[in-house]
Formats: structure tokens, C-alpha cells, sequence
């Protein structure tokens, strides 16, 4: 059975605490935690695992958003940082300023679900291309409705919902389909609280939004998954854990991350939870909807984080399709 996913707002708004910051009382026994809304769930059933074993610890997980994540890690505010992309480089620039060092661990995979209202009786999958024609830039203002985009759809106002522009998966998603990091039009309703873009598209016929796959499958009795048609192909794919897996699912399948600042690892509680994070995340990221890694992928990000690979296997910036084992090479050679 999945964990049911909390009410994100109420959490944020709980741990985040009003301003923003943290004041634990008893700092040396709590693991800070803040940053993407698609990782939280993962994060968040390893938080309740580890602390039924580890009286002593307690663990906070905030959402604020890919970024707004990394801008409290770089001020040293956490201790670890959920990130749906990996760190870009105004937020390494940020991060040397302060003098915080990190390791990079991916922890699962992702597939980014674009999803319609069940009424919707129009739409059997989409292109990539249509996509683009939906959310670029040029959209804004012109295309409005859904026969803007196919004259064989309805003659009605789209509604559109997607994460904020503090997003990761903003980031990924407006790279992969429209061809660079926040090129989006702006006329949308967009929230880091994916259980709003939930609501919203579950309550408009002519609604689509998008959003990470472990959100679609916690709500599947209120919306539908779109099977997307990558540029080149000619069949459409459905995100799930066998397309993503299989290496099918493209271009919207991405690689899932936690960032842990260098102070925080000589503090045994944080190492302790990183440990046994990584050694039960196979379990913990199924369990919540998303796609594990493999074994030998969780072993050599336990390798690279206990050896205190440093840094970052990207160049600051975002890499659509990049394998995991891939990535794992290039921090093992920092």
C-alpha cells in the first residue's frame, strides 16, 4: 500500500515556519531538510522509518521548492536539500560564496506525468511538439484553447496548471520540452504544492497539468495520465515504472536527487540517516510511486557519499535523458 502523501501546504507552512527559517530547539539532534516537492514523499517515508529506530533524531522535511530548497542550503539554514534537478550554477556560485560543500546522491527516478481531467474525452496521448505549442513563451495570450493547438479539439479556454518557477520540475520540464530552463509562458496557475495542481485539474474538464508520477498515482481516481509521443517516435508511451525503467519514457523521465552539505556529515545522525536512506530507498521510493535505482547505483552513491565525493557530476546546469550511472562515474572521479 502507498504511503498517503500529506497536505504539502500545511507542512511547509509547519516546518518552514512563518518567516522561513528554523529554530530548533536542540539543533545537534534534528536533521534540517527542505526543498523539492516531488522528492518530499521519498524523503519523508525515510524520515518515518529512520526515526522509529533512532529515538534520539528527529527529522524535519520542508517544501519550498527545487529552489528555494538550495537557497536555504546554501545559507547553511539545512542540513540536506531534495532537488528535482540537479544544482545550477548561480546556486553553486551561492553555496562557494558561503563556503558550503556538498555531495550530489540521486535517489530515484521520476517520470514527469502530464495529466487531464477523467472527462476529458479528447485527448488520447499528446506530441512533444504539441506540448510546446501549449506552454512556450509565443503561447501566451494566443494559445488559449484547445483547438488553437488541434482544430479537431473543443472550441474551449484550456486550463493549465503547473509547478512554480522555484520548481525543479519546472526547470526539467520547460528544458525538455521547450528547449530551455524557464522558457514558459506565464498565464497559468502554478503552485510548488503539486496537491494544488491536484485540485485544480480534478475540478476542470479543460484542465491538463504536470507534475512528478508519484502525485498522479496517489490520485488516479481523480485524474488521467496523457501517453506522450516523443519527437522521432511514432508510439505514444505511458509513464510508469516499466516504461521509465526500460528507458521508454522520454523525454520526461529524469533522475531524482538529495544534496548533503559537508558540515552536516560529521554529525553521526546525519550520516546515519544518509546511510540508511540509501540502503532502504530501493523499498521506500517504490513504495511512494516513484522508480528505484538499481542496487549497484544505491551501492556506489553510498560509496561516493561515505567517501566524500564532493561536488556536483553536472556543469551547472540541467542534462535532459542523462543516465544515472552515468552521473554516478563522473562524481566518483571529483
Amino acid at each position: 500500500m502507498k504511503r498517503t502523501l500529506v497536505a504539502l501546504a500545511t507542512v511547509t507552512a509547519v516546518l518552514g515556519g512563518i518567516a522561513g527559517t528554523f529554530v530548533p530547539a536542540m539543533a545537534e539532534s534534528i536533521i534540517m531538510v527542505d526543498g523539492s516537492s516531488t522528492v518530499f514523499p521519498i524523503t519523508e517515508a525515510v524520515a518515518e522509518e529512520f526515526q522509529k529506530t533512532h529515538k534520539g533524531s528527529r527529522v524535519t522535511v520542508g517544501v519550498s521548492g527545487t529552489g528555494g530548497g538550495f537557497k536555504k542550503f546554501c545559507r547553511g539554514e539545512t542540513d540536506i536539500s531534495d532537488a528535482s534537478r540537479p544544482i545550477l550554477k548561480k546556486e553553486m556560485d551561492l553555496c562557494k560564496e558561503a563556503g558550503i560543500r556538498y555531495v550530489e546522491l540521486p535517489v530515484a527516478f521520476d517520470a514527469l506525468t502530464v495529466v487531464v481531467n477523467p472527462k476529458n474525452d479528447w485527448i488520447k496521448s499528446m506530441t512533444v511538439e504539441e506540448l510546446k505549442k501549449m506552454w512556450e513563451p509565443a503561447a501566451q495570450g494566443k494559445v488559449m484553447k484547445w483547438s488553437d493547438i488541434n482544430p479537431k479539439w473543443p472550441n474551449h479556454k484550456i486550463g493549465l496548471f503547473g509547478p512554480g518557477a522555484d520548481s525543479g520540475t519546472f526547470d526539467y520540464f520547460t528544458d525538455a520540452i521547450n528547449g530551455k530552463e524557464k522558457a514558459c509562458r506565464g498565464d497559468f496557475t502554478a503552485s510548488e504544492d503539486d496537491n494544488v495542481l491536484v485540485q485544480g485539474v480534478s475540478r476542470d474538464k479543460y484542465a491538463i497539468g504536470y507534475f512528478g508520477l508519484a502525485y498522479y498515482e496517489e490520485n488516479q481516481g481523480k485524474l488521467r495520465s496523457v501517453p506522450i509521443i516523443n519527437k522521432g517516435a511514432s508510439k505514444a508511451v505511458e509513464p510508469s515504472l516499466e516504461t521509465v525503467m526500460a528507458g521508454t519514457y522520454l523525454p520526461l523521465a529524469r533522475p531524482i536527487f538529495i544534496y548533503v552539505a559537508e558540515k552536516s556529515m560529521a554529525k553521526p545522525e546525519v550520516k546515519e540517516f544518509i546511510n540508511f536512506y540509501l540502503k532502504n530507498a530501493p523499498k521506500l521510493v517504490k513504495e511512494v510511486g516513484y522508480v528505484p535505482l538499481s542496487p549497484a547505483h544505491y551501492d556506489l552513491a553510498l560509496k561516493n557519499f561515505n567517501g566524500k565525493k564532493l561536488g556536483t557530476g553536472f556543469g551547472g546546469k540541467n542534462e535532459v535523458g542523462v543516465r544515472v550511472d552515468e552521473l554516478l562515474k563522473r562524481a566518483a572521479h571529483l
